[in-house]
């Protein structure tokens, strides 16, 4: 059985003293590959450092929507030089809108907009970041969509939104990746928004070293061989057998990322 996790943070201090050991780890748990996300443009080299050890690993560039302040006239070209420079960069990311923890919503838009820009232009797919801001998010894809007639492809990712929000992103030709969340007692709503998305749109991620699953939650920290707790659980949510959620989230994270294993 094969998995792929499709979000990642390893470049943190957290994995810095035992990152061989947790690579065994989600060798044996059976994931094949991952993609590590990128919040500041500034981690570039030590993601790509990461990636040239690691051969089961792509990467993303981006700025988070909590960094935008961050952003200035230099940081698009940024993106999209280091985008360029490296084959094993599959997806500009993470982006997107966050009014939970911030109230600049100029400023976030403008990030945001800026770099699915820069996403269209480069033929890559977007990893959005997305916190009590669905129909924000989904209003910049649809105009996005509708004025400038692009289709920008992507992930809304770690995602928490109901049954109803999660249709408009499917509406607009979105993926859904489902975290660690998925498994917590009270998350009825994005229990119900797994069960519900179509089999061709699924995918699977821990965001570690956050939000680790049930049963592993309360840990310090999240790892990759942990998505496996993620595909159970969406195997019980939709009927499933867990081979079958592995096999269909594998397939579709190398058909958005341009992934070959």
């Amino acid at each position: 059985m094969h998995l792929i996790d499709t979000h990642v943070h390893l470049n943190f201090d957290i994995f810095q003293s035992d990152l061989a050991t947790v690579r065994s780890q989600w060798q044996a748990a059976g994931v094949v590959h991952l993609v590590h996300s990128c919040v500041h443009p500034g981690e570039f080299s030590s993601i790509q450092a990461i990636a040239h050890q690691i051969p089961e690993l792509s990467f993303a560039v981006g700025l988070h929507p909590l960094d935008a302040d961050q952003w200035n006239h230099q940081t698009a070209e940024t993106i999209r030089s280091l985008a360029s420079s490296d084959s094993k960069v599959v997806a500009i990311g993470e982006m997107g809108l966050d009014f939970y923890k911030a109230n600049n919503y100029e400023q976030q838009h403008l990030v945001f907009e800026t770099q699915l820009s820069v996403a269209s232009e480069l033929d890559l797919p977007v990893i959005i970041h997305c916190r009590d801001a669905a129909s924000q998010v989904r209003e910049v894809l649809q105009k996005w969509r509708h004025v400038k007639g692009e289709r920008v492809r992507g992930v809304m990712h770690c995602w928490g939104g109901t049954p109803e929000e999660t249709q408009w992103f499917l509406d607009l030709g979105f993926h859904i990746s489902f975290s660690g969340t998925v498994t917590f007692k009270n998350a009825k709503a994005i229990q119900a928004a797994a069960a519900m998305v179509s089999s061709d749109r699924l995918l699977i991620e821990t965001d570690c070293p956050f939000l680790a699953p049930v049963p592993k939650r309360g840990e310090r920290r999240n790892e990759p061989s942990y998505v496996r707790y993620v595909a159970e659980q969406l195997a019980r949510l939709r009927g499933e057998t867990v081979e079958a959620i592995a096999a269909q989230t594998t397939r579709n994270a190398c058909e958005l990322f341009g992934l070959t294993l």
